[in-house]
């Protein structure tokens, strides 16, 4: 069975958005290498509609800045939770879940296949978190206090989590990847 992997950006105050706007001057090879191997683990993007639309405007234009990785982004599968966007407004090769997510999210993860990486955080982490369909987070911690935005799981029921490891870059970027405790 595939994997669902969830990938996330966030401060140390527990913000998740505008990473564009704290996160750069602490990217460098070392991360984007262990993005990388995350990236080259997966077949299939699961992402909820802003996500998407946030991506689906950058990526396709970023392919002579980003080389093959953006190459590769703009080609795997992306399976798109939302209730407002029609399978016609799908582009940048995405089809929408529509319907119940959690029953379509269980039904690709049977398939056969690497796993499926899942990017951004909101309202389609509820519905995963509830099912018990997430099998590891990498939580990218960024040494970084942001000071307001919106904060990862806020508002969400407690869940426990249990520590896989940690790897620790130069940048002070420090990756903790748990999976659900059993």
């Amino acid at each position: 069975m595939r994997k669902l992997i969830e990938s996330t950006f966030v401060t140390l105050d527990g913000v998740i958005s505008s990473p564009e706007k704290w996160g750069p001057p602490y990217w460098d090879e070392e991360h984007s290498g262990y993005g990388d191997e995350l990236f080259s683990s997966s077949d299939a993007l699961l992402l909820g509609r802003v996500t998407y639309e946030a991506f689906a405007q950058v990526w396709p234009q970023m392919e002579k800045s980003e080389g093959d990785y953006a190459s590769r982004m703009n080609a795997l599968p992306k399976h798109v939770a939302s209730t407002t966007l029609k399978p016609d407004q799908a582009t940048w090769n995405a089809t929408v879940i529509e319907g119940d997510a959690a029953t379509e999210v269980a039904r690709l993860k049977a398939q056969p296949g690497k796993n499926i990486l899942k990017y951004g955080t909101g309202e389609l982490d509820r519905t995963l978190l509830e099912h018990k369909l997430v099998d590891e987070y990498h939580f990218w911690i960024f040494p970084v206090v942001a000071g307001s935005g919106e904060r990862l799981f806020d508002g969400f029921d407690t869940t426990h989590l249990r520590l896989v490891r940690s790897t620790p870059f130069a940048s002070g970027i420090v990756v903790h990847v748990y999976e659900p405790k059993q």
